[in-house]
C-alpha cells in the first residue's frame, strides 16, 4: 500500500510534458538529422554552453535553471537542477566559469558553476536595479565581445511609450553590474541576440506589436551599426508602418529600418551565428533563428527554424532549416532558442514539450 501511495505522489510530483513532435514529421536539408536530445527540461528557453560538456538551460515559468552535461559522442548523461525558486528564469549566459542568469528584475552569478553541479552555490545577485514588471520582463542575456553582459528590457505593454523609464531598449553592464549603459532603443521585445564574428556587429530579432490584424506589422532581424540606434518602437513598425496612434507626427525615415522583415507574428526569438564546421559551407557565418511561432493570428505562423544568409549587411536568403513544428493548425513544437555545441551540431530547445533536439549533419 505504501508503496502504491509513493508511486501515485510521485507521478503528481512529475513535470507534465506535451508529446515532443514525431521526429519524422519534421523537415530538414538533404543530409541534415533531428534527434530528441533530452526531454526533461521543463519551459526551456535559453540556452548557453559551458567550457566541460554542459549546457546550461533557462526557463520561463517553472522557476529553475538546468544543467545538461553530455559525453564526448554528444548523448545526454545528466540532467540537473542548478537554481530555483527564481523568477522567469529565461536568460543564461555562461562567462569565464560562471553562470549568469536573468530574473526580471535581478541578474544573478553561480559562481564557478561548473565545479559544482551537485551542490550549486546560492545565487550571487550583480544587480536589482532592472524593472520588475514582468510583462515581457522575461530577458534573453549575453555577453559580447566587449566582455559586456547584454540585457534587453521589453516594453511592459503591447504597444506604449516608456523609454524614459528605460523600456523598451537593449542595455550592456559590466560582469559585476556596474556601468549600464542604452546601446539601442526603440526595441519593442528582443529575445535573441548574437555578434557576427566577422566584425563583432550586433544582430537581433525584434517581436512586432499584436492586434493591427494578422498580417501587421512584422517581426524584425536588426542590426546595430552604432550605439543608441533607434529602431522605431513605438511609433513606426517594421521599418515602413507609422503607428495608428504613436505615429501621429512621425516619419519611418527617422528610424533605423529592419534589415529582413521576419513575417507578422512568427515570434522570433533566439538567434545565434553559426561558426560550426559540421554543416556545409553555406551554413558558416548564417544567422540561425529559432520562430516560436504565433498565439494570436487566424492561420498559425512560425513554428520553425530558419537559416539567415548575409551578403555584407544584406540578407542574401531566408530559408528554413527545421519545419514540421505545424500539424494543420496544430502546433507539435515551439522552438525558442538555437545553440551550436563545439562538435558543429545545433541544439533547438522547446519550451512547449519541455525538450531540447540535436540536429546534426552527414553525407
Amino acid at each position: 500500500m505504501r508503496s502504491a501511495l509513493v508511486l501515485a505522489l510521485s507521478l503528481l510530483a512529475a513535470p507534465a510534458f506535451a508529446a515532443t513532435p514525431a521526429m519524422e514529421s519534421l523537415k530538414l536539408p538533404p543530409g541534415f538529422h533531428i534527434a530528441v536530445w533530452t526531454d526533461k527540461v521543463p519551459n526551456a528557453r535559453e540556452m548557453a554552453v559551458g567550457t566541460n560538456r554542459t549546457v546550461f538551460v533557462g526557463s520561463r515559468d517553472a522557476g529553475r535553471v538546468y544543467a545538461v552535461s553530455y559525453a564526448a559522442d554528444g548523448t545526454v548523461e545528466k540532467v540537473r537542477t542548478v537554481a530555483s525558486g527564481l523568477q522567469l528564469p529565461v536568460g543564461v549566459a555562461f562567462h569565464k566559469g560562471d553562470l549568469y542568469i536573468s530574473a526580471v528584475s535581478r541578474i544573478v552569478v553561480l559562481r564557478d558553476i561548473e565545479n559544482h553541479l551537485d551542490a550549486p552555490p546560492a545565487p550571487e545577485v550583480i544587480t536589482d536595479k532592472l524593472p520588475t514588471e514582468t510583462h515581457h520582463g522575461w530577458k534573453y542575456i549575453a555577453f559580447g565581445p566587449d566582455d559586456k553582459l547584454y540585457v534587453p528590457v521589453g516594453a511592459p505593454c503591447n504597444i506604449c511609450d516608456r523609454d524614459s523609464e528605460g523600456f523598451a531598449q537593449l542595455r550592456r553592464m559590466n560582469a559585476d553590474g556596474s556601468g549600464s549603459e542604452v546601446v539601442a532603443r526603440g526595441i519593442r521585445n528582443t529575445v535573441g541576440f548574437d555578434w557576427r564574428p566577422s566584425d563583432k556587429t550586433l544582430w537581433f530579432t525584434d517581436n512586432g506589436r499584436d492586434m493591427l490584424g494578422d498580417d501587421l506589422p512584422s517581426d524584425e532581424l536588426n542590426h546595430v551599426t552604432k550605439t543608441g540606434q533607434h529602431f522605431g518602437y513605438p511609433f513606426c513598425h517594421q521599418g515602413d508602418t507609422l503607428d495608428p496612434d504613436f505615429g501621429k507626427g512621425r516619419n519611418c525615415k527617422d528610424y533605423t529600418s529592419p534589415v529582413l522583415k521576419l513575417g507578422a507574428h512568427v515570434a522570433a526569438l533566439g538567434a545565434r551565428f553559426y561558426q560550426g564546421k559540421q554543416f556545409p559551407a553555406a551554413y558558416q557565418g548564417a544567422l540561425i533563428v529559432a520562430e516560436h511561432g504565433s498565439w494570436n493570428r487566424t492561420a498559425k505562423s512560425g513554428y520553425r527554424v530558419m537559416t539567415v544568409r548575409l551578403n555584407g549587411d544584406k540578407v542574401a536568403s531566408y530559408e528554413p532549416l527545421v519545419e514540421g513544428f505545424l500539424a494543420g493548425e496544430n502546433a507539435t513544437g515551439r522552438p525558442a532558442d538555437v545553440q551550436p555545441l563545439p562538435d558543429g551540431s545545433l541544439l533547438i530547445s522547446d519550451d512547449d514539450n519541455g525538450a531540447i533536439y540535436r540536429v546534426t549533419y552527414k553525407k
